[in-house]
Formats: structure tokens, sequence, C-alpha cells
């Protein structure tokens, strides 16, 4: 039987919760919802990139990114990913950030699957991302 293992990178802080921000078992990697925070720092609390939609996502890819590099994956591993906002108003520039976002990192593979539903985050926060990888 395959073993559990979660997932902290070291720009991460421990979360605040019984949970992991990624966990991984066999070929299957589920990072769990991120959000802008920027990375950890020592004594000082989770700290959003920004007040603007652009540096949150940015932020939040970056976040997805570092727990999938802990795995051993990348974006080319990732099936599905979830999008979480507080603004259905926020729909259209979050796609222009989005596409604009996986152009840059000069994916190899299909696109992901993607859902995007509308939720309610912490004061502040605009947006949470989640993300299921399959390495090969």
């Amino acid at each position: 039987m395959t073993e559990k293992i979660a997932l902290t990178p070291a720009t991460h802080t421990t979360p605040p919760a019984k949970f992991s921000h990624g966990v991984k078992k066999g070929n299957i990697l589920q990072v769990a919802g991120q959000v802008g925070f920027l990375p950890a720092e020592e004594g000082k609390a989770p700290t959003p990139a920004g007040p603007t939609l652009r540096e949150q996502t940015l932020q939040t890819f970056a976040n997805v990114k570092a727990i999938l590099e802990e795995g051993g994956a990348t974006w080319d591993d990732v099936m599905m990913m979830r999008v979480y906002l507080t603004d259905v108003d926020h729909f259209a520039e979050m796609n222009t950030i989005y596409n604009e976002y996986f152009e840059e990192q000069g994916l190899k593979a299909p696109a992901s699957a993607r859902t995007t539903v509308y939720v309610g985050l912490p004061a502040g926060l605009l947006i949470e991302i989640d993300a299921l990888a399959v390495l090969s």
C-alpha cells in the first residue's frame, strides 16, 4: 500500500487547522485550496499579495506551483483546477490573467479541466485555487 505524504513547502506556514497544503499518494497529488498569501515569514501573520485580483491570482498560482513542485509535479501534470472567486464581476479579468499565466508557462500538455465558482473568503482575499495532478 502506498503511503500518504503531506506536502508543506518552505514558502507556506503550517495550516491553521488539521489539513495539509498538499497530499501525495502514489501518482496522485492533491493541492488544497491556496490563496494569494505572500511567502511565509517567521513570526509574521499571513499577508495577501495585494489588494488587486491580478496580484492575488499570480501569488495564488505561485503557491499552487510550490506545492506541485514539492510533490514532484509540474503544471503539465495537472488534470483539474478549481477556481473560487468572491465576486462574479472578476470572472473575465481572472480568465485573462489565467490565460496569460499559462501561456507564459509554456505548457506542453493540453490545458487542464477547470471549474469556477463563487464563494465567501476571509476579508481581503479575492481568489482561491486548488489542483489535482497525476504524475507519470
